[in-house]
């Protein structure tokens, strides 16, 4: 028996329980893992507190994201003893996830958990922090500089928005925040923000083509946050969209990219391949400052998760929750 974050629907209702679940039901892989952390991402919240059609099988455990040992092993490349990182693949949608003592999955989708990351440090970033890089990294590949001039990064106090905002710091980007608590200005000055503003300057129906300010921008919010940012981008400018925070609409016109070629880089990190997941991890390894990751992460039990899961919901997390299983 092992414990694990229980989601079932059924004719009752919706239900989410931590309990105990048999070991013989875990179901088929290649892979046999001991789970030491965890975290709570906006799709598990989704999923846990039912606000979301996340979920398409039942019953589900939760859980998108998952580090720490593998116990057995068919895979070639895996072997009892490794360690291991996990993000997405289906896992809390179609498949039984990690917010459990123990998973079985496929040996394919895992990323060796570099040496200088511990698991909690690892799912302290889990699929916000890694897709916060490959968000960073699309904006590289398009030609965006340190120097540039100002990079936007929405939904600030977020998970992808708090490591985008260190990253693209640490770099040497002059960061501007747009959050809707400004309370947490000082917070987001410490990860590295070179200014904060106001989320409702983006977030309400706006011009099609507006005055230019941004240089490249990362997006987790969409709707008219992402349609305004799309307006506001420079000459050549680059937004990265890996977000729905506000809503998965997006009215906008055709003028930004054919008046100034803006491009719209779409971020998917549930599938993304295995290279550019290993090139996330191993930049993430090398360029996350310890310290201000430490200042956004808040460390939660398994049985705390359902709580803190309406807690996020209803934006009253900052940062990242960090779920220690095992």
């Amino acid at each position: 028996m092992f414990k694990a974050l229980w989601l079932d629907k059924n004719e009752h209702g919706f239900s989410a329980a931590v309990q105990h679940v048999d070991e013989a039901r875990l179901p088929e892989g290649d892979v046999l893992v001991s789970v030491a952390h965890s975290t709570l991402n906006y799709k598990d919240g989704l999923a846990i507190t039912g606000r979301g059609p996340v979920v398409r099988a039942w019953p589900m455990v939760a859980g998108i994201d998952g580090a720490g040992t593998v116990l057995e092993s068919t895979h070639p490349k895996w072997q009892a003893g490794d360690r291991y990182i996990h993000n997405g693949w289906g896992l809390g949608e179609t498949r039984w996830g990690c917010l459990a003592e123990r998973a079985r999955l496929k040996g394919s989708w895992l990323v060796k958990l570099p040496r200088t990351l511990s698991t909690r440090q690892a799912m302290a970033l889990g699929t916000a922090g890694y897709t916060a890089m490959l968000s960073v990294m699309a904006l590289e590949r398009h030609g965006v500089h340190p120097g540039d001039g100002e990079v936007l990064v929405t939904g600030a106090t977020g998970g992808v928005g708090s490591v985008a905002t260190m990253l693209l710091a640490g770099l040497g980007h002059h960061v501007v925040a747009a959050t809707g608590k400004p309370q947490e200005a000082d917070y987001l000055m410490r990860l590295g923000a070179a200014s904060v503003i106001d989320r409702t300057e983006l977030s309400s129906p706006g011009k099609p083509l507006q005055k230019e300010r941004w240089s490249a921008v990362i997006d987790a919010v969409g709707s008219h946050t992402l349609a305004n940012a799309l307006a506001q981008t420079r000459q050549r400018g680059v937004v990265a969209a890996c977000g729905l925070a506000q809503g998965a609409d997006l009215v906008t016109t055709v003028m930004p990219f054919i008046l100034r070629g803006v491009t719209l880089a779409g971020i998917d990190s549930a599938t993304a391949p295995m290279p550019l997941r290993i090139e996330a991890w191993d930049r993430l390894a090398e360029e996350v400052d310890r310290n201000a990751l430490e200042d956004m992460v808040e460390d939660i039990t398994l049985d705390e998760c359902i709580a803190r899961a309406q807690d996020l919901m209803d934006g009253r997390v900052r940062g990242r929750l960090v779920v220690s299983i095992g």
